[in-house]
């Protein structure tokens, strides 16, 4: 209730203002195999996980007696945690079980590097923890990790259950960035692979707010370049896209070399002090660190990659000239400048209006941004007051990011309009319920090209340099 005042003056009030909430951008998922897991190393000693478990349980749930470990492969439900909560009445335990159950969901929320090495234990073939920590390594601060719960070790297996972790993210809508880490984990089966990216683009399609990061196939065989990996990956790239889709993804080339922390078994593509993992999850990090530091309409492009040794095979200009065109962005390494992004095409190869990934982005985050903040308009008398005030709030919205430099123009209006009024509300639209708002957008494509012109006049006695 509002301050009574009798006496006639000057009266002081603090408001605090609470700070907009911005629109999340960078927020990866990353699918990929690996277990539940949680510790039962704080339990008093004598009390360990009971060796009687009842029959429906049984081959369900693991218990590392070493590690003091519960593992759990698949996914919980609530009535195995009841029944794994009335096998001990001590409160840790009962903890220890609250947090398997936790765990042993099919999506798990990770905000830090660490909380993966406590919660998730993938196998020695998969490439999910690399993933998770190359994001965090390169600036990410939260993503998803969804697992892919296989019944059985086959290809195909493996196939359909990463597939199937697709559609557990339709709901969700506060990520921006899909990438499928452990779709290397079927190599050398590159359909196989190529269905699960083709799938994973139509995802993006589907949901409309979102683009995935693909991986290119491995280059090397018995540790060497392949003598045709040019050729493979542009065949690569023309085997997963599709005209529709293909606007909806980005795929990086070649694979990163990392320091190997654990003892994974000898595999064709690792080398000596060090494990080749796809780029997927380094690169989301990159693209969380660009949209911090700069916003989702600059390019993740001349950016460090960090937490990475080496390239699985050196690029240089002739071979980025063969792949940049078709929109398959290169990892390079620069002497003295590190190992860096150094492409930000999307697949959609010479589409001059969905050529960029941060051009595409911008639509995106748009299109998400409308989502979350206009659902005030529904059923909202549908007049001239309604078209007026989507049309304010679009445009302040729009305002934000031609100052950040994101739209081209000197004003407003040429960076971008919108209108909704009589013309885009008919009569017989009203009649129907629906309200149409034409939005109009000049985004800032990236320099790709920095291009120097050095005059040379030959017998000139003088040059006039022009006023700058």
């Amino acid at each position: 209730m509002p301050t009574v005042y009798k006496t006639p003056g000057v009266y002081r009030e603090e408001v605090f203002l609470q700070p907009q909430e911005t629109l999340p951008t960078g927020i990866p998922a990353f699918i990929g195999f690996a277990s539940a897991i949680a510790s039962l190393e704080q339990l008093p000693s004598g009390i360990e996980f009971p060796k009687s478990l009842p029959d429906f349980l049984k081959g369900k749930i693991d218990y590392d007696p070493k590690k003091k470990l519960l593992v759990f492969p698949g996914v919980m439900s609530a009535d195995i945690r009841d029944e794994l909560l009335k096998l001990s009445g001590d409160l840790l335990f009962k903890k220890a079980i609250q947090s398997l159950f936790e765990n042993a969901q099919q999506v798990v929320s990770l905000h830090r590097k660490r909380d993966f090495d406590n919660e998730l234990l993938p196998p020695p073939e998969s490439y999910l923890a690399e993933a998770v920590n190359g994001f965090f390594e390169n600036g990410g601060i939260r993503c998803y990790v969804v697992r892919a719960v296989s019944e059985s070790s086959e290809l195909d297996e493996k196939k359909k259950a990463l597939i199937q972790a697709l559609r557990v993210l339709e709901p969700l809508n506060d990520l921006d960035l899909v990438a499928i880490p452990d779709a290397m984990t079927l190599h050398p089966n590159e359909e196989a692979i190529i269905e699960v990216q083709r799938e994973a683009l139509q995802h993006c399609t589907t949901c409309g707010d979102r683009i995935a990061i693909l991986d290119a196939l491995p280059s090397l065989e018995n540790s060497q370049p392949k003598l045709t990996f040019k050729e493979d990956i542009k065949s690569h790239r023309e085997r997963i896209v599709s005209q529709k889709e293909a606007y909806n993804g980005v795929l990086y080339f070649p694979w990163l070399k990392i320091k190997n922390a654990q003892d994974y078994p000898k595999q064709d593509n690792q080398l000596e002090k060090g494990r080749l993992v796809p780029p997927c999850g380094h690169v989301a990090g990159i693209i969380a660190r660009s949209d911090r530091n700069r916003g989702v309409f600059k390019a993740p492009a001349n950016e460090e990659i960090y937490d990475a040794l080496d390239l699985e095979v050196p690029v240089d200009n002739s071979i980025q000239d063969e792949l940049n065109p078709l929109g398959i962005n290169c990892l390079r390494a620069f002497p003295g400048r590190g190992i860096r992004v150094w492409g930000a095409r999307t697949l959609a190869g010479n589409d001059p209006n969905w050529r960029y990934v941060n051009v595409r982005r911008l639509f995106l985050t748009l299109t998400r941004w409308i989502d979350q903040n206009m659902f005030w308009a529904t059923f909202e008398p549908n007049g001239l007051l309604l078209w007026l005030r989507i049309q304010r709030e679009l445009s302040f919205y729009l305002e934000t990011f031609w100052l950040a430099g994101a739209l081209q123009g000197e004003t407003r209006q040429q960076a971008f309009y919108v209108k909704c009024d009589e013309e885009t509300n008919p009569l017989s639209n009203r009649e129907t319920g629906q309200v149409v708002t034409e939005i109009g957008l000049a985004p800032n494509a990236p320099a790709e090209f920095i291009i120097v012109r050095i005059v040379h006049r030959i017998s000139a006695s003088e040059i006039t340099q022009p006023y700058i």
